[in-house]
């Protein structure tokens, strides 16, 4: 985590959700609560003022959701992190979300110290979805991704781009696959498959299996 306390936004169009938030942040010294915003426009606008580090969104928000305000913020402002926070456990907002460029989807009913180790988290890069949702959306919905031929090309573009064996790892990972499921699958050594997992952390820069799989979703990496 930064020497520096971690700046957070809150968006979310429910008042009291914004407040009880606000609350809970303001109480730790770690973190500062730089303001909130009730729609997406208004947390784009906010952000862009305020430079924070975090950025908890909701999904549903009038005039411009959560979503569409993700996107929109991580191309003006690629440094700042978005973490969903939702009352809605849909694998459609995983997946949008991950897309979109957020590293992190909670439900709002998520215990505090939950969301707050959430939040040391997605400061020191990590990739955090911890919903029923989102471990289905990461294990099996790969399929609304891009075809075999466009893995390979995005994937050869890499300064040390993934062999053909790696991408295969990183599909199972995505799958859900455990070290010794992947390597009976693939007819491999378990302790093949964990040289394989380094590998590809470290190629794509990485730094655990959740953040690898979101990183092949977004880039396209996996089908």
């Amino acid at each position: 985590m930064p020497s520096e306390r971690i700046r957070i936004i809150i968006a979310d169009d429910q008042p009291l959700i914004r407040h009880g938030l606000g609350f809970i942040i303001k109480a730790q010294k770690d973190m500062e609560w730089c303001g909130d915003a009730g729609n997406g426009h208004e947390a784009v606008s906010l952000a862009l003022k305020e430079h924070p580090h975090i950025v908890l969104m909701d999904v549903q928000m009038p005039e411009f959701d959560g979503i569409e305000a993700t996107r929109e913020l991580k191309q003006l402002l690629p440094s700042c992190k978005v973490i969903i926070l939702t009352t809605f456990d849909l694998e459609e907002y995983v997946y949008e979300g991950i897309r979109a460029g957020a590293v992190g989807y909670l439900l709002k009913d998520a215990e505090p110290e939950e969301l707050l180790s959430s939040i040391r988290a997605a400061s020191r890069g990590e990739a955090i979805y911890r919903t029923s949702a989102a471990a289905k959306i990461i294990s099996e919905a790969l399929h609304r991704s891009v075809s075999p031929s466009v893995q390979q090309n995005e994937a050869s573009k890499l300064p040390d781009p993934l062999t053909d064996r790696e991408l295969e790892v990183l599909q199972e990972m995505a799958y859900g696959l455990k070290n010794e499921d992947i390597a009976g699958k693939l007819h491999i050594s378990e302790s093949t498959v964990k040289t394989h997992v380094h590998r590809i952390l470290q190629k794509i820069g990485a730094e655990d299996r959740t953040q690898a799989v979101v990183l092949a979703i977004r880039s396209g990496w996996v089908q």
